[in-house]
């Protein structure tokens, strides 16, 4: 018989082989897909599903890849994205085409990692496009600036390395088509993350596929529109607007947290609670919902939302891959 720590090595090694082996799988089909760049694929990567600006050793923070043919298109920056990458064999240096929903930092922390390294560590040689909400190019002006240093000893004294791979091409976008290549066609859409304004979901089109990312948002007719019918849908999960822990003086702390009760609802008034989420699904009736970047547990949020919808549903985890 196993002693207790015997149990929890070999479960810990069970764990560890079975990560191992998802990890193997996942990077053949990324692979295969790169062998095959004129069939007709459509994946999609959680890179980091983690919800708001937190530390977790378990998740990275919220980014999405979209392999559709040839084109790598990656939606939102969050811190680990690119160990994400690496996990899988996908070479960031390969990644240059960028699309951010809104401007909050757990949502672009990473941005300038995905903009230096690959040029840094590779020698990257195409510029790095992005498009994103009005303040893009202003962030990525300042951005560069910041590194100034770093980009001139790289570019101009130590390694020399190519200056068109530190360029930055960057879009301030509107509601509409805002990229389109190789079949592929990205279209931006608004929501409301209010008062972070202008902020965007994208819908991503590809050779009779689809899939659509809400980005942060309270419930929006806008997403509903853009979303009805689309093969898969990402979309976001707040914490629930009626929490009963959300009962009680306002300036208190909420409990286990130092965040206080009027802080977790102006958080809780920005998203889509379990209860809305299901709401939005029966209306919207994607082939598959996945959330990510969700600040509440599975098992008590999807029973929130099977009050409203009983069409497929899974919760996203960093490495989860879907295609179509």
């Amino acid at each position: 018989m196993l002693s207790f720590a015997e149990f929890y090595t070999w479960g810990s090694v069970k764990k560890t082989l079975l990560r191992f082996l998802l990890l193997v799988s996942l990077s053949a089909t990324v692979q295969s897909q790169e062998l095959a760049k004129g069939e007709s694929y459509l994946t999609v990567i959680l890179l980091g599903t983690a919800g708001g600006p937190t530390f977790s050793a378990q998740r990275h923070g919220i980014s999405t890849l979209v392999l559709a043919g040839p084109e790598k298109l990656l939606f939102d920056c969050g811190h680990g994205m690119t160990a994400g990458m690496s996990a899988l064999a996908i070479n960031p240096a390969d990644v240059t085409k960028v699309f951010l929903t809104h401007l909050h930092s757990d949502h672009v922390i990473s941005l300038p990692e995905l903009y230096l390294f690959p040029w840094a560590s590779q020698g990257r040689n195409k510029p790095l496009q992005i498009w994103g909400p009005e303040g893009t190019s202003a962030m990525m002006k300042h951005l560069q600036e910041a590194f100034e240093f770093d980009i001139h000893i790289r570019r101009d004294v130590d390694e020399k390395f190519p200056a068109e791979g530190i360029k930055a091409i960057v879009t301030d976008i509107q509601e509409g088509v805002v990229h389109e290549a190789n079949g592929a066609k990205v279209t931006a859409f608004v929501v409301d993350h209010r008062p972070v304004k202008p902020a965007y979901g994208f819908r991503v089109d590809f050779r009779g596929h689809s899939v659509v990312i809400s980005g942060d948002t309270k419930p929006t007719e806008n997403l509903v529109k853009f979303s009805r019918g689309v093969d898969l849908l990402i979309h976001e999960l707040g914490p629930s607007k009626v929490d009963p822990a959300l009962a009680g003086p306002l300036d208190e702390l909420f409990p286990n947290s130092r965040q206080t009760r009027r802080q977790r609802k102006i958080i809780a008034e920005h998203h889509t609670d379990p209860t809305e989420a299901g709401q939005v699904l029966q209306r919207v009736k994607p082939k598959l919902a996945v959330f990510s970047h969700a600040a509440v547990a599975s098992p008590a949020a999807l029973g929130l939302v099977r009050q409203s919808y009983a069409g497929p549903v899974e919760f996203g985890e960093d490495l989860d891959h879907f295609l179509r």
